[in-house]
């Protein structure tokens, strides 16, 4: 378990590893069944820590993660706290330049998104819930990127698996208020009532942003199991996990 690990590879340039973990591959069970990563759902925090374990061998390299609210707050991640498997703060989006360690985020139907750019050597992962939609979290990671000395044109993201607009239903003043600010979430569940497209608005947003090069993972994580879903645990009453995007830098090659 580990280097082998089943995941969902994403490209993002030569030079960066990255991809979106499914459930299958560690060592949870009952509803944290397999590969629960999220450390905060009432799982065996030995499972947890073996899990993230098995994550950071396939990526190559220790993962940050951070206190995820719901917010806009980006961190800078340069080094990993001294005691493993802890956060590095509050946050809901994390930029790194360094190649020693990976950054992730944590999601169950929230949107995942890991962005790149090689040629400056500056990556990220963002976690943009329907809150941090709204407040710019996505909007924030992409100008910490240009802070950090990113360029924009060179800029290549994924969006990731999240609850789609045929699934996401919410009340109509909801929909109304997530709308107004970013008017590309507005969709209608398969059964006809108001309901939010979080992964559409992600997208439209990057290229509003500037980003020209954004690509989806068009997955469903209600309709399809390999990946935690609250939303389709919640139908049941049951507990569930989080599974991950993560993100690395490598080390460029050896020059003879």
């Amino acid at each position: 378990m580990g280097a082998d690990l089943p995941v969902l590879e994403v490209d993002l340039g030569t030079g960066v590893r990255a991809a979106f973990t499914t459930r299958v591959g560690g060592v949870s069970v009952g509803g944290y069944a397999q590969l629960n990563l999220g450390l905060e759902v009432g799982d065996d925090p030995r499972r947890v820590r073996a899990n993230r374990d098995a994550v950071a061998r396939w990526l190559g390299a220790p993962v940050a993660f951070a206190h995820q609210v719901h917010g806009a707050g980006v961190r800078i991640v340069s080094r990993l706290p001294a005691a493993p498997h802890v956060v590095v703060g509050e946050g809901d989006a994390l930029v790194t330049r360094s190649t020693r360690l990976g950054v992730g985020v944590l999601v169950a139907d929230c949107v995942p998104i890991l962005l790149a750019d090689v040629a400056s050597g500056v990556v990220a992962a963002v976690h943009a819930g329907r809150r941090g939609l709204v407040a710019g979290v996505v909007l924030r990671a992409v100008d910490e990127m240009v802070a950090e000395g990113a360029r924009l044109p060179q800029i290549a993201a994924v969006v990731g698996p999240a609850i789609c607009g045929a699934c996401y239903e919410v009340p109509a003043a909801m929909q109304a208020e997530v709308g107004s600010v970013v008017r590309e979430t507005t969709s209608v569940t398969s059964w006809g009532t108001p309901a939010l497209d979080l992964a559409a608005g992600a997208a439209a947003q990057l290229r509003d942003r500037g980003v020209r090069h954004v690509s989806r993972v068009n997955v469903c994580t209600r309709e399809d199991d390999r990946f935690y879903s609250h939303r389709r645990a919640g139908t049941t009453h049951g507990a569930t996990g989080r599974f991950a995007g993560v993100i690395r830098l490598l080390e460029p090659p050896a020059t003879a």
